[in-house]
């Protein structure tokens, strides 16, 4: 395993049973929720989701934990790093949305690097993903590997349903049709 992979490894673990401990509830998110349920590992950060009201709460229960908390001109999420790098990626909302206990609440619990906690199911993550496409982000190539690896835990008819007004997300599921990873 690289050493990146360690590093996030080990962040992962320190940020979650930071937030275990202290506050507030949270679901690992991103690719590395993916991850979780079969998926390739991720090699450049690690999600997690909070609801919007517990942004600030998070950041201080991660910064008391010995993470430099990084504030980005995005105002959907923080970072929280190790170092010099940035490592974690705390959302508050995804593609605009803010993200509320119940959705946090509804995701199952997994074990995680030996610590259980809850994780955003492939179909909620798929579905973030694909509805964040655009003409500036469209890496189909990024996705494939993912979605391959956990189509059998993918409700497909909900993710074409809540990704049905974005194009790109359309043309991504006909490649998959195409592929025979949907089949």
């Amino acid at each position: 395993m690289p050493a990146r992979n360690d590093d996030l490894r080990e962040a992962l673990k320190r940020a979650a049973s930071a937030f275990k401990a202290h506050g507030p509830e949270f679901a690992l998110g991103g690719s590395y929720a993916l991850w979780a349920w079969g998926g390739p590992e991720p090699v450049h950060d690690v999600d997690f989701v909070v609801a919007e009201p517990d942004a600030e709460a998070a950041a201080l229960t991660l910064e008391k934990a010995g993470f430099r908390i990084e504030r980005t001109p995005e105002d959907w999420l923080f970072k929280a790093c190790v170092g010099d790098d940035f490592v974690i990626d705390v959302l508050h909302q995804l593609n605009g949305k803010p993200i509320d206990a119940q959705a946090i609440a509804n995701a199952p619990e997994l074990d995680v690097l030996a610590i259980r906690m809850r994780v955003l199911p492939a179909t909620y993550v798929m579905t973030e993903k694909l509805t964040s496409l655009n003409e500036h982000n469209c890496d189909f190539a990024a996705l494939l590997p993912s979605v391959r690896a956990v189509r059998e835990q993918i409700d497909w008819p909900r993710l074409r349903a809540d990704t049905a007004e974005n194009p790109f997300a359309t043309a991504f599921l006909f490649l998959a049709d195409e592929l025979g990873v949907t089949a």
